[in-house]
């Protein structure tokens, strides 16, 4: 994959597909050496996706220094210097949300649209799950309770009535932590991630946002309930808001959810179909 050379860092990106531009932002953690999922086909299908590795993440740079949300920020932006591409839509999943909504604030005019899932404003506004909170718990015993947040109807008793699926959870749970675990620099990078994340507040900024914002939740997130995101999307004049059936993750298991996110981002819902 490609290495640009972004600020005080090197970051790590890709681009795929074929469309109108989009900077997708991922969450905590997030590693483009994890397998692609159906939504990323379908993003692929339908833009000129631009996706990357956040500092201190996968195989970008982890300088051994606090990170700040605005750091996160001012990366994405130099990131898209670096690729010449002046302005692009932006979907920030999670972690990646609270990191776009920075992005929008200090450099608007880089930013076409903007689309948020499972993430929150912060402060006032009310925040995601304190992540932080389980940085202590060893790894399994981290990855179910991530597990437990991701999606509330994974309940004592449904883990319980399904031990095969919920096993099978935690096991891509398990290995997804395990990417870059010979790192020593990895842990440290995700734990001064989730000291930014823990910093998140956007909440006085947020109505000062001019560009098209749509905000979509999982009716089941338990880490960033609906309640936060209504608020979210409250904030900001002309912000739509909906809800899916599904948790952290509803854009893999809402079938809805993917033609909508696509034509917020301004694309087409299939390929061929009319806007």
């Amino acid at each position: 994959m490609p290495v640009a050379r972004v600020r005080d860092i090197e970051i790590c990106w890709e681009i795929s597909g074929e469309g109108p531009r989009l900077l997708q932002i991922w969450g905590t953690g997030g590693d483009l050496r994890r397998p692609p999922t159906d939504f990323d086909r379908y993003l692929a299908a339908r833009f000129t996706v631009l996706a990357f590795d956040q500092r201190g993440l996968g195989r970008s740079g982890k300088p051994e220094r606090d990170y700040t949300m605005a750091d996160y920020a001012d990366d994405a932006a130099a990131l898209l210097d670096a690729v010449g591409w002046e302005q692009a839509a932006v979907l920030g999943y999670s972690f990646g949300g609270m990191v776009a909504q920075e992005l929008a604030l200090r450099h608007p005019r880089r930013v076409e649209r903007l689309v948020l899932m499972s993430t929150s404003a912060g402060g006032a506004g009310g925040s995601s799950y304190p992540l932080h909170e389980l940085a202590e718990l060893d790894d399994e015993a981290r990855v179910r309770r991530l597990l437990d947040l991701a999606d509330s109807r994974r309940t004592s008793q449904w883990q319980s009535a399904n031990p095969a699926q919920w096993q099978s959870l935690v096991d891509v749970g398990m290995a997804a932590l395990q990417l870059g675990a010979d790192n020593p620099a990895q842990r440290g990078g995700r734990l001064r991630q989730l000291v930014a994340r823990r910093q998140h507040d956007t909440w006085a900024r947020l109505p000062g946002l001019r560009m098209p914002v749509s905000v979509f939740a999982g009716r089941y997130d338990a880490t960033a309930t609906p309640e936060v995101q209504r608020r979210l999307a409250s904030r900001i004049a002309g912000a739509g808001y909906r809800e899916f059936i599904g948790g952290h993750q509803f854009f893999v298991e809402d079938p809805s959810a993917a033609p909508m996110i696509a034509g917020a981002l301004g694309g087409y819902g299939s390929p061929g179909e009319p806007e």
